[in-house]
């Protein structure tokens, strides 16, 4: 049985229609099923046109059975958790007799009960690779691109801001998200064995309400400040987050040397940690990457050096994976 690309088609165990959507391999198609995008394989499904003859032409009389059918579990597919996430689906190519990754879809899955307003950007380095913003209804999900197998070994950073929009007063949601070689072959490696088709990474799984910003506090300066003086008057406002990331401080980093580049993010962190304490924050965000760990041994080092800084830690999380450092302040 042959399919094109927008042929219906139905489920021959469910009876549920939809759309072709895409080509996997010679025996895997994607198709849509009520705003759902999901695998199947070709035998699994068939045109829809002797179903719809059937239903026309046939009227049986209505009649109220022995006992109601049991519903089969294994007809359903599962869904993922509340939330908002970025999925991966392996796609295979046969080379040398054997099956091997050829290319990596990307979708976004809104499994929450609220349009959401998405801004998609993925980097490899400074240069964005592809760019795309929009909205996505309610536990609705889209197609966003591929990624060849080769390239997701250079680690890209995957940009993501959500937005409600029909609420003004919820927090947007927005972070980085970088898969390690050796996580992406693990990811890979699971699916294999238990059939699945994909694996997904929770972005958020609700919006927060906006905070109010608090009132600034008259501060006293120490008796001998570590940094050069700040006062409440400063025009430039802590910020709970601050990236190191050197295109995120410089328009142009041409003609920058390493030791340059790394003067520029210490620098960078000095000049907001005491801004930090000048408004007495209670805790703040150093993003900082991941690299070889030159930068984050710096910046540990001077967290450990600020007398104000109570604790700090490195672990892991779906936004930041292990690329951030969490500071708390003591005063």
């Amino acid at each position: 049985m042959k399919f094109s690309v927008g042929d219906r088609i139905v489920i021959n165990r469910t009876g549920e229609e939809g759309f072709v959507t895409a080509f996997i391999d010679k025996i895997m198609i994607e198709v849509e099923v009520g705003g759902t995008i999901f695998p199947v394989h070709i035998a699994d499904v068939d045109h829809p046109y002797l179903k719809w003859f059937t239903d026309k032409s046939v009227k049986k009389k209505k009649s109220l059975p022995e006992q109601l059918p049991v519903e089969k579990i294994a007809g359903r597919k599962s869904r993922l958790a509340k939330g908002a996430y970025l999925s991966f689906m392996p796609v295979y190519k046969t080379e040398h007799m054997e099956e091997v990754v050829d290319q990596i879809k990307v979708y976004l899955l809104n499994e929450m009960p609220i349009p959401v307003k998405f801004v998609y950007d993925v980097r490899f380095s400074a240069h964005s690779e592809f760019r795309h913003e929009g909205t996505l209804h309610a536990f609705g999900n889209v197609y966003l691109h591929s990624i060849s197998y080769t390239d997701m070994n250079d680690q890209p950073r995957f940009h993501w801001q959500l937005i409600d929009p029909a609420h003004e007063q919820m927090e947007k949601g927005e972070g980085i998200l970088r898969i390690r070689p050796v996580k992406l072959f693990e990811h890979i490696t699971e699916l294999m064995k238990t059939g699945e088709a994909t694996f997904s990474y929770l972005l958020i799984d609700e919006f927060s309400v906006k905070k109010k910003p608090e009132p600034v506090p008259k501060y006293e300066p120490a008796a001998k400040p570590k940094f050069e003086t700040i006062t409440t008057r400063t025009i430039e406002a802590a910020r709970y987050e601050v990236d190191l990331h050197i295109e995120e401080l410089v328009d142009d980093r041409k003609g920058l040397s390493n030791a340059d580049i790394i003067t520029i993010q210490l620098n960078a962190l000095r000049h907001f940690l005491q801004l930090a304490i000048v408004h007495r924050q209670e805790r703040m965000i150093v993003i900082h990457g991941l690299g070889k760990g030159k930068l984050r041994e710096e910046v540990h080092a001077i967290l450990k050096q600020t007398s104000e800084v109570g604790r700090f830690k490195n672990e892991w999380s779906g936004r930041y994976g292990f690329g951030a450092t969490e500071v708390y302040f003591r005063y």
